[in-house]
């Protein structure tokens, strides 16, 4: 049974994945839960308060998924399963990155997080790509900085693929999903050796298969 802050917190996120979260108010939040919004600040103060809360609930998985990146095995085919549940995490918080600016903007805590995620995240990316390099699977960069862009277009990408795509229908999220997460993983493709492409190549292929079966 959900305690009352699990509660708020489970309709908080319906209201601002359904209207947005500048256009959903305290009160609203308090009608949908059934409670009084007395009883609704004595565990949030404000609506911000409630942000944070989804904001760090949202990237706890994230922030683990970063910390453990020096143990996983990898390979293209658990890079893709990776970014998929990344992907699938954020549609399930979708009114963040449908408004990333303006959240990140008007709240300093999250602002501060996303901010040091964001080196940790780039810091990730170096790190897979050394260990594609040794596994023979990403050719050495051309030029020292090349693979410093190749992390912050792949990390621009993964931050605004809602945003842009435009699609907020529950029915639509497992496609959109399965479509981005394909196109983040072949932001590798340029850069990899012979064996990579073939491998990449066989893994696209068969997830297009399977997804139109």
């Amino acid at each position: 049974m959900k305690n009352t802050k699990e509660k708020i917190l489970e309709t908080a996120l319906e209201l601002f994945n359904r209207h947005g979260y500048a256009q959903v108010t305290i009160r609203m939040i308090a009608q949908a839960a059934g409670m009084s919004s007395g009883n609704l600040n004595y565990h949030f103060r404000k609506r911000e308060d409630i942000l944070e809360a989804l904001y760090f609930e949202m990237v706890e998985v994230f922030d683990r998924r970063v910390a453990d990146l020096t143990q996983a095995q990898f390979s293209f085919s658990q890079i893709l399963a990776d970014i998929r549940s990344s992907m699938e995490r954020m549609a399930a918080y979708r009114f963040f990155w449908a408004d990333l600016h303006y959240l990140l903007k008007s709240n300093a805590n999250i602002r501060a997080h996303f901010n040091r995620a964001y080196e940790r995240r780039k810091a990730g990316y170096a790190f897979l790509f050394t260990e594609l390099q040794r596994q023979a699977l990403m050719r050495p960069p051309d030029f020292a900085a090349e693979y410093d862009f190749l992390a912050e277009r792949m990390l621009a990408y993964s931050d605004t693929w809602i945003y842009a795509a435009q699609w907020y229908e529950e029915e639509s999220i497992a496609k959109g999903v399965e479509k981005h997460a394909t196109a983040l993983l072949l932001f590798l493709y340029p850069q990899l050796t012979e064996k990579g492409k073939e491998e990449v190549r066989g893994l696209v292929e068969r997830e297009y298969r399977e997804h139109r079966s």
